[in-house]
């Protein structure tokens, strides 16, 4: 063989073994790529080419099926999808998914490894789709979105002893069963609306907790032996003047015993002097580190849907860190972030990891993961200063500004808030109230909380004990049968 023959067969060879590496290549890293792009039609078609597992609540399929007659099969249907759409999220032909229907999008479609049998991993047919049973109680659910009514705010209540997270409500709301089949009229209305109902108010919008966080510096003083019992004098002037500044810090009632009072009192009449200078007495970093306990400053929060963070801020000077005291400056919180806190000092300072699915199961209904058993417990105070909160809490519902939240028959602790809004308090203030409630005669519990953004109750009359005490309060008899 010549030279030229040679060099010619080398390089036919190096193109045929240079086609066999593309060629595997694109079957084996582009195809994969191409097969999972949201764009490609054929992963629509095949999403949608059977019907969907379902999402439970309450033994009963909130979720459904319904064939389109079109390559897209079948599309999502909900059964009272404005109850539930902060639960569920949307699954959308067009649009994807969100909050469960997202998280567990492979699971409902079939497209889930865990769910194939021998013969679908041979054939590589779709398996049949599991189900989500979440731990959402549709009374205590109903309770709390009949109570918001049309007022633009959030709910959440959670089992304190379990962690389960018993209802999560947005309002205003919305139905997800005019996206599942991609109407961009239905997705440009929701989408551009100013309330934003798409919006999960309950676990992705965090606000100013106002004077509800002062159970975490409350907690924080105690913690730190700052005051040995809720029931001990503080050092505390009235007015306090703002560190550094000619700003002196006012009460809602001028006439409450604010001066030097206890914690109990404290909270009882919402003192803002004693918070705000008790946060400048521990410090920021003492302050920070409480509120982390609760679950302040998590990124990685999943329910299993992922919580936007609440946050205690960095860097604050002195007279930043007093008004972080009183759950201002730039401290922000969820309904969420604020029921964990109710629910880890109502169960002894433990918080159990709140979770809103139960269990997930395949086609047979045979149990995939069971998140109730894989739920967590952490202390986050001592069981002491627990049952000094609890007991404050007490004083604020029989006594003080939380009255709208007495239940018969139930021993009821909460802290209400009104936080600021807007620049110079522009804006109408948020509303709030977290809370927990025991049963006296079958010593059952549930934590809750609750914020109002607005509603149509005149300025003056916004408060957390007029406006989201009457929501906690109808969630707390639903949960409790009360």
């Amino acid at each position: 063989m010549n030279k030229t023959i040679r060099r010619a067969s080398v390089f036919t060879l190096l193109l045929v073994v240079a086609l066999l590496v593309r060629a595997t290549w694109v079957q084996f890293y582009d195809g994969k790529a191409l097969a999972d792009d949201k764009d490609n039609r054929r992963l629509a078609i095949a999403t949608y080419a059977q019907p969907l597992g379902n999402i439970v609540v309450g033994g009963r399929a909130i979720t459904g099926s319904a064939e389109t007659g079109g390559d897209l099969k079948y599309k999502r249907t909900y059964t009272d999808g404005e109850l539930y759409a902060a639960v569920t999220g949307y699954s959308s032909q067009v649009y994807g998914a969100t909050q469960l229907e997202g998280v567990y999008q492979d699971l409902l479609d079939g497209g889930d490894s865990r769910l194939k049998t021998p013969l679908d991993t041979l054939t590589g047919e779709r398996a049949e789709p599991g189900d989500v049973i979440t731990t959402i109680d549709p009374d205590v659910q109903k309770a709390a979105y009949a109570a918001l009514g049309d007022k633009k705010g959030a709910a959440v209540a959670i089992d304190p002893a379990t962690g389960k997270i018993l209802a999560v409500v947005s309002t205003p709301s919305y139905d997800p069963t005019v996206l599942s089949a991609g109407d961009s009229g239905a997705w440009k209305k929701l989408t551009q609306d100013p309330d934003k109902p798409m919006t999960n108010r309950a676990l992705r919008q965090p606000l100013p907790p106002g004077s509800t966080f002062k159970l975490v510096v409350a907690a924080a003083a105690l913690e730190d032996g700052l005051y040995a019992s809720v029931d001990v004098p503080t050092d505390s002037p009235d007015p306090y003047r703002l560190p550094g500044t000619t700003r002196d810090l006012s009460n809602e009632n001028p006439g409450a015993p604010c001066e030097n009072a206890t914690i109990r009192t404290a909270l009882q009449y919402s003192c803002n002097n004693v918070f705000a200078k008790m946060a400048v007495d521990l410090g920021q970093d003492k302050v920070r580190a409480t509120a982390e306990k609760f679950g302040f400053d998590d990124t990685t929060q999943d329910v299993p849907v992922r919580a936007y963070p609440s946050v205690y801020p960095t860097g604050m000077d002195t007279a930043q860190t007093a008004l972080s005291g009183i759950g201002q400056f730039d401290v922000t919180a969820t309904p969420l972030q604020m029921a964990m806190v109710s629910a880890a000092i109502a169960h002894g300072g433990t918080l159990v990891s709140p979770h809103m699915v139960s269990r997930t199961t395949d086609g047979d209904g045979n149990t995939l993961q069971d998140y109730d058993e894989d739920a967590t417990s952490k202390r986050i105070v001592s069981s002491r200063t627990a049952a000094q909160l609890q007991s404050a809490m007490r004083t604020v519902v029989e006594q003080g500004t939380g009255t709208n939240a007495r239940i018969s028959g139930v021993t009821v602790g909460g802290k209400t808030g009104t936080a600021q809004h807007g620049e110079n308090n522009s804006q109408v203030p948020y509303a709030w109230f977290t809370a927990y409630g025991t049963s006296r005669a079958t010593g059952e519990q549930v934590a809750v909380a609750v914020v109002v953004e607005q509603s149509d109750a005149a300025r003056s009359e916004v408060s957390g004990n007029g406006l989201a005490a009457p929501v906690a309060r109808a969630m707390m008899k639903a949960a409790l049968d009360a």
